[in-house]
């Protein structure tokens, strides 16, 4: 047991020195202490030793795992710093001569609603991926199980560009397949829920009205893993909406189609401009569609290397869409979707950065 306890002090400390980033560091972690990870294998080989050694190895078992613990936490740390420094350093000087009464800019409203989002999807831990703008029609939509012949792939919806199979990306959906890609094998190997939310800005050819806008901002979010159900979906859906307005919101859930999802549901929340009572910017209706929502499509696990053909069910998932507009719009009382796009700085600068 020694013997094989200092092979491995020797194995970890190589690949330690080689890790550069968070992600390669969380994947060491999980390969050395999670419930699959070498650790726990030491453990079990404890049953087959003899009585009499059983304490010796448990206690160079133990102190193993803290030391590897103790080894993770200091290189977490020092990364850390050199992330802080790296900014620091980064920095452009400021102009010491300018005048103190100088007056200070403010984030743009949706960059708040946005920023608080991610605060509270990460303390449930969710993983803020970041996604690209310009996307493929594989991506967009093939492997979001959207068949050839679906109207968003109509160039009255769609923004295609010059590049062949190239788009500006209709919705934040197009991000699913490669997150499924990149969390997949820690999901496989060492039991890691794949947990993430990817807010980015789209593209679509609307008709530009006080809720529509041709230019807008999502949050989408996935989460995977063995018997997840709607429950999982309403619980953090419930749970975000409540931190955001930091009150009781009256929503409503009610079926919708999306080919990605099956079940799909639509989850409106109340107008808060309105009261419920209609407006231009409800519609006139109460209500404003805020989160498209659903179980994953076995197609979509299937195209993402989730599942295989002979287990089509061996994980399931939810996945929803925030449009993270809408939900500044309702948060900050603002009733015409333009204003975010106009730069009107007597709009904008009422709002204080945190």
């Amino acid at each position: 047991m020694k013997q094989r306890i200092n092979e491995l002090k020797e194995r970890f400390a190589s690949e330690l020195s080689k890790v550069t980033d968070k992600q390669s560091l969380e994947e060491l972690r999980l390969s050395f202490l999670s419930k699959k990870g070498q650790v726990s294998l030491l453990m079990q080989e404890l049953a087959k030793i003899p009585n009499e050694q059983k304490k010796e190895a448990g206690q160079l078992i133990n102190s193993f795992k803290q030391e590897v613990s103790a080894r993770f936490d200091q290189k977490l740390e020092e990364m850390k710093k050199l992330e802080e420094e790296c900014l620091i350093n980064s920095a452009e000087s400021y102009d010491e001569s300018l005048p103190e009464n100088i007056k200070k800019g403010s984030y743009h409203p949706i960059t708040l609603v946005q920023r608080e989002l991610e605060d509270i999807f990460g303390s449930m831990g969710f993983d803020v991926e970041d996604y690209s703008e310009i996307v493929d029609d594989y991506h967009c939509f093939e492997a979001l199980n959207i068949p050839k012949f679906h109207p968003a792939r109509d160039m009255q919806d769609t923004y295609y560009l010059s590049t062949r199979n190239q788009l500006l990306k209709s919705h934040t959906s197009a991000a699913q397949n490669s997150i499924m890609h990149k969390y997949g094998k820690l999901l496989k190997e060492n039991g890691r829920p794949i947990r993430a939310v990817f807010p980015g800005r789209c593209f679509r050819n609307e008709a530009i009205d006080a809720c529509h806008e041709n230019t807008f901002f999502q949050m989408e979010g996935i989460m995977i893993d063995k018997d997840i159900s709607i429950s999982n979906l309403i619980y953090f859906m419930k749970t975000m909406l409540s931190e955001v307005f930091e009150r009781d919101v009256t929503v409503r859930l009610r079926p919708g189609f999306f080919p990605f999802v099956e079940p799909g549901f639509e989850l409106d929340i109340q107008c808060s401009i309105c009261g419920g009572k209609g407006c231009p910017s409800c519609k006139n209706s109460g209500w404003l569609e805020l989160c498209p929502c659903g179980m994953i499509h076995p197609n979509v696990l299937k195209y993402g290397g989730i599942n295989s053909e002979e287990d089509p069910y061996e994980y399931t998932g939810f996945a929803f869409g925030l449009g993270l507009t809408r939900l500044a719009m309702m948060k900050y009382g603002v009733k015409d979707i333009r204003t975010f796009n106009e730069g009107d700085l007597r709009a904008l600068s009422q709002f204080v950065s945190r």
